[in-house]
C-alpha cells in the first residue's frame, strides 16, 4: 500500500516538474540602439534595470521566502488529500481504514485552507508594512 502511494506521489511530482519545464518561455536577447546585443539583464540603453519595487530588497526577500514556504505547505496538504483519497478508495469497507482515510482528507483540507489564509495574510501584511 505504501509503495503504491509513493509511486503515485512520484508520478505526480514528475508530471508537475515536466509541466513546469514545458511552460518555460524562451529568453530573448535585446538589441540596443548602438547595435550591442545583451541577454536581458540590462535594459536597452545598457543601464542596470531596477527592480519593480525600486530596490526594496528586504520586501522581495521576505516575500519570496514566505511564499515558497507556504507553497510547500500547500503542496503537502494537497498530497495528503490525494493520499487520503487513495486510502479511502482502497479501504474495502473496513471501518477503521475508512475513518483513518477521512481524517487524512479532513486534515489535508484544513492544512490547505490554513496555507491559503497564511498566503493572503502574509502578503497583505508585507504589502502594508513595506508600502508596496
Amino acid at each position: 500500500m505504501k509503495k503504491l502511494m509513493l509511486n503515485v506521489v512520484a508520478a505526480a511530482l514528475t508530471i508537475v516538474g515536466l509541466g513546469g519545464i514545458a511552460s518555460m518561455s524562451p529568453a530573448y536577447a535585446v538589441i540596443c540602439p548602438n547595435g550591442q546585443e545583451n541577454g536581458g539583464t540590462f535594459d536597452q540603453c545598457g543601464e542596470y534595470e531596477q527592480n519593480a519595487t525600486k530596490g526594496n530588497d528586504l520586501f522581495n526577500t521576505l516575500n519570496v521566502i514566505l511564499n515558497v514556504v507556504i507553497g510547500v505547505i500547500g503542496f503537502i496538504a494537497v498530497a495528503m488529500i490525494v493520499m487520503g483519497g487513495i486510502s479511502f478508495a482502497t479501504s474495502q469497507g473496513d471501518t477503521s481504514k475508512v475513518a483513518k482515510a477521512r481524517n487524512t482528507i479532513l486534515y489535508g483540507v484544513v492544512g490547505l485552507v490554513v496555507a491559503i489564509l497564511a498566503f493572503a495574510i502574509v502578503n497583505f501584511v508585507l504589502a502594508n508594512v513595506f508600502g508596496n
